[in-house]
Order: C-alpha cells, then structure tokens, then sequence
C-alpha cells in the first residue's frame, strides 16, 4: 500500500511541477503546459474543450497627441517627398483640437512641447484644414498641377484631396484612401479650403477579443488530439471549432470572419497546411472556385490589376497535388494537371525571365505595395522584380507537373518540368543567396540592372527549405540565421521607415507554421519550439487564430487589417500537431511519418480517428527527439510508411529516440531602417540626393553594383553615355535602406522617342499629358497588333519601354493590367505590361517595363501584338493608352 501511495502522490506532484514549469520562456512571455503569461495577461486552458483569457490591447492607451500625416491627391503619395510630414500636437482640455491652415506642398511642423504623461484624450475631435488654392489655380492656369516629383496631375483627373497619417482613423495606406470616407477632405463653401473633423482614440472602435471560449461544436468527425499538455489539446480543439465556422454554405472556404469569399493564395496554403486532408471535398470545390473560363488559375485582384504583375497563383498546383496525394482521385489528377499546364504555360511566356532564369513577379502572399517594396516601385517595376516566395512556389509548381506528367504517363513532359523546375532552383540560389547572411534576400529590384535586397522574407525562406530550393546544408543555415523577433519570425527584417504594420513589422501565424515545419524538416529543435510558442501565444490570449499581430509588441489591434477565424492560421495551428509533432506526410501512394517532438513537449500523445483514403487510424507516440525508436502497425514492428492499399481500422504506435537535435536561432531586437534618398541629376555635373536622417554614410550603385562608398550626398556621375545610378542609405550598424529609384544618365547615341500615332490609329479621346500629336488606344479590339520600324545606329543592347496611360482601376486592387508581346523581326523578345494606374486617371501617364534585346546596326521592326497567352484576369479589359517608344541603348 505504501509503494502506491508513494507513486500516486509522484504522480500528482509531478504533474503539478510539470503545469508550472515553463515550456518555452522568452524576453516577453512564458508558455507552460496550461496556459501563457505575457506580462500582466494570462490565457489559461481550464480543459480541453475551454478556454479562458484577460488578455486587453494596449493600443488605445498612453496614445500620443503627436500627430504626423500628409495630404494626398487621388490617394497618391504625392504631396511631398516621403520622410517629410506635416506634425501637429492635439493638446487639448476641452477634447477638440484644430490645425492651421496649412498649404498643400508646404510643410507645416508644431514646434510646441509635449510633457512628460501627456495622452490623447479619449473621443479627441481634431479638425484638419488644408489650404488647395496653389493647386486650383494651376489647375486653371495650366490645366494640370506639377507635384513634387515632376508628376503632373491633370484637372480632369482629379477625384479629390485626402489626409493619410499615422493615428486611427488615419492610415498610411495611401492606395485605400479613396475607401475611407472621413479621410476625404471637403470645401463646403469653395474657398479652396479643404477640412475634415476626425474622431481620435475612440473607446467605441477599440478593438477587443472575447474572454471565454467553450467547445460548442461537434468536432468528433475529425481527429481527436491528446496529449500531456491540455493547452495545446485546447487550442487544437479551438482550431478545429474555427474550421468547421470556415466553411461556408456553398462548401467553399471562407477565407477569414472579416474576408468573405474565395481567395486563391489562402485557400491553397491552408489547403497545403491542413485542408486538403481535414476537408477534401471543401478544398477541391474552393480550388476549381479559382479556375476561370478559360482553363487557367485566377489570380486574385492585386497589384496593378493582378496578373502578372502579381504571379503566385500558381502555389495552388502544389494544393491541389498535396489533394490528390492525400485522396488519391485520379480525375482529380488528370484535371488539375490540365489546369496547371495551361496557367504555366502562359506564365512561361510572360513571367520567366530568360535572362536569370527567375520567375517575374510580386512576393508571395506580401500583396501590398509599400509595405514590402519601396515606395518608388510602380507596379510595372513590381512585374519586373524576382521575388523569393514567388519563386520557390514557381519552382514547386513544375516540380508538382513533372510528378503528375509521370502519373499520367504524359512522358515527353516530365523532364520538360524538370528541366524548368531546376533552372528557377539554380537561378534562387545564383541570384538570391546571400552568402554573408546565410539565407536568401528578399528580391531582386531596379529598371534595367538589378540589385538583391538583403531583407529576409520568412515565408520564402521556408519554402526554399520544404521544397528543396535549399540543399541540406542551406537548410540548416537558413532556419539558424533567418531573424526572429521576441514574438516570432516577421514577414521580411529589418523593418521599412513610415510604414505601419500589416507585412512589415509583422508576424502572421500562418508563416510562422511554414517556419515551424522547415525547421522540424532542417533539424532544429529550438526553432520547432520558438515557433509552436509564437503561434500558441496569441490564439490563447485572443482565444482566435488571427490573421496577424505586430512583430515589436506582440498586439493583433495594430496592423492596418485583421481578422479573426482565419483560415491560414487555423491550418498552421492543426498542422503544428499533424506535420510537426507527428511528422505525417503525404505521398503519391502512401503515408509517412517524421515525427519531431522538442523535449519539453516530450511525453504520451495520441492522435484518433485519423482518416487516410480507405483507412482509420489511432496513433500513439511517446517520447521525444526527431528520430524513431520503434514503429508498430497493428502491434507488428513495420516501416513508418503505411501504403494507400491499407483498409479499416488500425493501431499505430510510435517510440521516439529521445535524442536532442538542438539547433540555434538568430534572435533580433525590433529594427527599422533609414529611408531610401531621392536621386537629383539635374545639374548634369553628377547625382544628388537629399541627406538622409541616421544615416552616416552612402553606397552609390551603378548598373546594380557598387560603384563608391561616400559620407557625402553628391557623386560626379558621368553624362557621357547611358549610366543607371541608385543610392543606398547605411546606418551606424551598417543595416542599408532600400535602393533609391534609378536615375539614368544622358549618354551618346540617344535614340529619340518614337510617337506611336504615327503607325497606327490615332485615339480620339480627350486625354492630357501626351506628347506629340496624340496617343493610341490598345485593347482587345483596338489595334490588336502596331508595328513600328527602328532604324539602330549600331549593334549593342537596348531598353524598349513604352510611356502609358490605365485608368481602368487603382494600383491596388481589381484585374485589368494590360498585356502585350512584343517582337522584333516576327521573333518575340519579351513581354510589355501596362498595370493601372489610377481610377479615372487618363492622363496618368507613366513607364511600361523595358524588354533589353541585343540589336544589330539597321532597321528593325518592332512589334506590339495581343496574343492569347496576354489575355489578363478580368478577360474583357485589356486597355491602355500608349504614348511612344522609348529606345535606349544601355551597353
């Protein structure tokens, strides 16, 4: 009696020590086996089924009365150069605060202090006031007004004056303003004085999460985790609950409880985290949601007008083959390979480019203009740049068709896809390695001659680890040296200058669960953990899966938008159990199992009512470690793979080795770079640019590359042939800011522009701003084909763009970037987009991207044509305007 009494009370008083023992323990929170402390919250798991949290944002208090923010035509950026902000402080004891007039163009900074202890008061009414009539006076007088930038803003085009800034309602997301109504300043009586009254730190729109969560749905269906740990028993539980709310009545996926619909990128990253095994009929029916008529993957409404300037639809070939792996459907097989053929198909003739054998295109998932890309980048230069994330799934994706062209015996292609799968794989590790970082740079950037930005981008770092982009060693060397933050990996680091969260400075869980499993697959135990904390910590306190929080204070109320239920990161949620701790993987004809549990998490697990195609399975596993032990099938010693053939119900009991993989993780300190210099060459000795506040010194680029290194903000640039220059700003710790936008040089051999009027129909429309005697309209109807003659001077390479004008839609949102080949001689060199770049704006006129071709001395011809392969996401607007020509040689 005594022996057992003895063992009973060990047990009790082992289960106690293990509850308050931490798991994980950082800078700012402590993880243990039945809850999370972060400071003075706690999200406590009081059963499997319930959850309970005191969690409250801080965002609405000890908010500052310094206001910063800036005017804006159209919801452009163009009222002053970026870094240069109006400053104003709403110091007030009656709860109303108002600006001086202040003069569009003119910078206007409040001088007075702010004591110590000094907070926005709660429903501060501030009234902006903004003095237009410099610019309705050149808006009569000239008919346009010149921005700062030498933009000229046409009075036809202009829609209205908007204030963006950095305090809610304000917003730095200068392309939804014209969405944000209070934002839109008004002239009532037509003085020319604009005005708009805002409401600051409003207790009414605090955000807030619930404080209880109790199982309320039927989650028997699905399979059933239990482990020593019941917080994690309970946030897996939580996710299965979100999943089944996902679901919509048409069995299609909802993407998040704020984003209704089908979204191409979330539904096939879910799918591949979790859905396509959890819901495979959901996940097949949203998949073929996002096919259009014409056989080819839809690209959701994006950047410029979608595809291309936007390309990562084709992640959703590597979610509908994890499908087919997991139900083994062969029509399913032969019809998504069709699919996937077609949309390749016209990616390859449009998106890849010959020359580095990169794939063109905005970063997976990162779809927000200047929250990854400098604020300088149009869409046309977003189409231009070659992106990690983006390509690694391009990658997947001709590996993915090379796998189904030998299922379905489709044998001329198989090495065809593996041919173009290895040249992306060699072009990822010539062209975005970055051997002083050990990981890969975030993209390659520029006009004519690109430079790879050094910024990590989490998502892709773990794609080029899961898909194989990274050879082992790589893998080790990316999971140890790509930052993280206190509260998880961010999306890109350091972080951009005047940007609020959303992408930069940012964790977004669903990333984080792409990190965990790259991690798990390159050995490293310790980012397993961080990462499984990192995703556990917000779900417990907010008692949702959230779409996002802020990388620096761990809060999900300071990103621009946000959702809860989402569906991405309820998947990465479950997968941190199915993939990582358990380590089940799909393949063509089988399962297997890699499991990875971190020694604190050690112990006895299991994992029921497990379905695969026509088998139930019941999975047992203890211990820890990423090496198995011992493996049983039906209590019979067996390979941890178990085939497709396999029927009915079955036992699987898994004893792990115990060993202790280890592994390091690069832990950074939150960081924001010095902004990016504006180049000036108009003085034709050399370039300049304005001095940059923190940085100490600067690198001039020439053709991409380092030219010089200077503490000054002149450098004698030569005006006697082509030159492309940018400059980078480098901080005392030597962290750089982006590239400035390239400056090009006056050069020898100058080819005039070529007025496209001349060779073909002439518009009739009345747009401004175009040179010569007019412009042409191209669409689907218009001008389908122009050949223009070209007579070069002498042999070398040349840049060919093309000044435009797309007012079918703003730069960030809806799916009419026009599309164009472009051939010399009947042979096609390139590829020409012309993304929109303004609602209504027609006399916006702005650069194409360049196609570079070597020609020989002579005359050529160059022709524009529609092909089938140009055809956009929207398929009946296809329209631009087009200005002239533009022949530069450039070497």
């Amino acid at each position: 009696m005594k022996s057992i009494f003895t063992s009973f009370h060990f047990i009790i008083w082992f289960g106690n020590l293990l509850a308050q023992a931490p798991l994980f323990q950082s800078k700012t929170f402590s993880l243990y086996a039945d809850k999370v402390i972060q400071e003075n919250f706690t999200g406590k798991a009081l059963s499997a089924t319930e959850l309970s949290s005191d969690y409250k944002s801080p965002a609405n208090e000890s908010m500052s009365p310094a206001i910063t923010f800036k005017f804006s035509i159209n919801g452009k950026d163009n009222e002053m150069k970026p870094g240069v902000d109006h400053h104003y402080n709403c110091l007030s004891t009656n709860g109303k605060c108002e600006t001086p007039v202040i003069q569009f163009g003119k910078q206007s900074i409040d001088t007075r202090s702010i004591a110590d202890n000094t907070y926005l008061q709660p429903k501060n009414e501030l009234k902006i006031r903004l003095d237009m009539n410099e610019v309705l006076d050149a808006f009569e007088k000239n008919g346009y007004y010149t921005a700062f930038n030498g933009d000229k803003i046409f009075k036809q085009d202009f829609k209205g004056v908007y204030v963006a800034g950095n305090t809610a309602p304000l917003s730095w997301d200068f392309d939804n303003l014209v969405n944000m109504p209070p934002l839109k300043m008004n002239d009532e009586d037509k003085d020319g004085i604009y005005e708009t009254t805002l409401v600051l730190n409003n207790p009414d729109n605090m955000k807030q999460t619930s404080g209880n969560w109790k199982l309320s749905k039927n989650v028997s269906a699905y399979p059933q985790y239990h482990s020593p740990y019941v917080f994690g028993d309970a946030l897996y539980n939580l996710a299965l609950e979100e999943m089944i709310n996902a679901v919509e009545p048409d069995s299609t996926f909802r993407t998040g409880k704020e984003w209704a619909g089908v979204w191409t990128r979330d539904i096939s990253y879910s799918i591949i985290l979790a859905m396509a095994h959890l819901q495979p009929s959901v996940a097949k029916y949203s998949l073929l949601r996002k096919v259009n008529k014409r056989g080819r993957i839809i690209q959701d409404t994006g950047t410029g007008g979608a595809w291309p300037a936007s390309t990562d639809r084709i992640i959703w070939a590597t979610a509908a083959y994890e499908l087919y792996k997991v139900t083994g459907d062969k029509a399913w097989l032969k019809q998504a390979y069709q699919i996937i053929k077609n949309s390749v198909s016209d990616d390859e003739q449009v998106c890849y480019d010959k020359e580095s054998g990169l794939v063109k295109g905005e970063s997976s998932f990162l779809d927000w203009r200047e929250q990854t890309y400098p604020k300088w980048m149009q869409p046309a230069d977003i189409y231009e740049s070659a992106c990690l994330g983006t390509n690694a799934v391009h990658y997947n994706a001709n590996i993915v068709l090379s796998k189904m062209a030998f299922l379905l015996n489709d044998k001329p292609s198989i090495m065809k896809y593996k041919a173009a799968a290895e040249r992306i794989k060699t072009a990822i590790n010539k062209y975005l390695w970055l051997p002083e970082k050990n990981y890969y740079g975030q993209f390659r950037y520029g006009r004519n001659f690109k430079t790879l930005s050094p910024r990590s981008e989490a998502l892709g770092e773990a794609l080029c680890v899961l898909f194989g982009v990274a050879g082992n060693e790589k893998q080790k060397l990316v999971i140890e040296n790509t930052p993280v933050m206190d509260f998880g990996v961010p999306c890109i680091y350091p972080q951009i200058p005047g940007i609020p969260p959303y992408h930069n400075n940012a964790v977004w869980p669903f990333v984080q669960s792409y990190f965990a499993q790259a991690a798990a697959k390159a050995g490293n135990e310790n980012a397993v953990m961080e990462s499984i904390a990192a995703i556990y910590r917000p779900a417990a306190l907010w008692l949702t899966n959230k779409e996002n929080f802020v990388a620096s204070n761990g809060d999900f109320a300071g990103t621009q938008i946000n959702s809860s239920n989402m569906l991405w990161s309820l998947s990465g949620s479950l997968s941190l159990v199915h993939s990582v701790l358990f380590g089940i993987s799909y393949n063509d004809n089988s399962i297997s199992f890699h499991p990875f549990v971190p020694k604190v998490l050690g112990g006895k697990r299991s994992l029921t009512n497990f379905v695969y195609r026509n088998a139930i399975l019941d999975i047992e596993m203890e211990g820890f470690g990423n090496k198995i032990q011992s493996f049983f099938l039906d209590g019979k010693t067996a390979a941890p793979e178990i085939s497709a053939t396999l029927k009915g119900k079955h036992t699987i009991k898994i004893i792990l080795g115990n060993n202790k993989p280890g592994g390091k993780i690069n832990q950074v300190a939150h960081y924001v770079t010095v902004a990016s210099p504006t180049l000036d060459g108009t003085s034709k000795k050399g370039i300049s640019w304005n001095d940059i506040k923190g940085a100490v010194k600067y690198k001039v680029l020439k053709y991409g590359t380092t030219l010089a290194v200077t503490d000054k903000t002149f450098f004698p640039a030569d005006y006697s042939h082509y030159g492309e220059y940018q400059v980078i700003a480098v901080d005392k710790n030597g962290v750089e800011s982006f590239a400035s936008e390239p400056y090009m040089t006056s050069y020898a051999g100058y080819y005039p522009i070529i007025e496209i009027e001349k060779y073909a129909t002439k518009s009739d429309k009345a747009y401004k701003g175009f040179s010569g005697d007019g412009f042409v309209e191209i669409s689907k109807s218009e001008n389908t084909s122009i050949s223009i003659p070209v007579e070069i001077k002498e042999d070398g390479l040349y840049s060919l763009d093309f000044r435009y004008a797309n007012g079918n839609g703003p730069t960030n949102t809806e799916n009419k970037c026009a599309i164009r080949s472009l051939k010399e001689n009947n042979k096609q060199i390139g590829t020409v987009v012309f993304p929109q770049r303004g609602s209504g704006e027609w006399s916006n006129w702005g650069w194409s991207n360049a196609v570079k071709v070597y020609l020989k001395k002579g005359k050529h011809n160059i022709t524009l044509t529609f092909e089938p392969a140009n055809e956009n996401m929207n398929g009946e607007i296809n329209q631009a305007m087009l200005d002239y020509l533009r022949v530069i040689k450039i070497g």
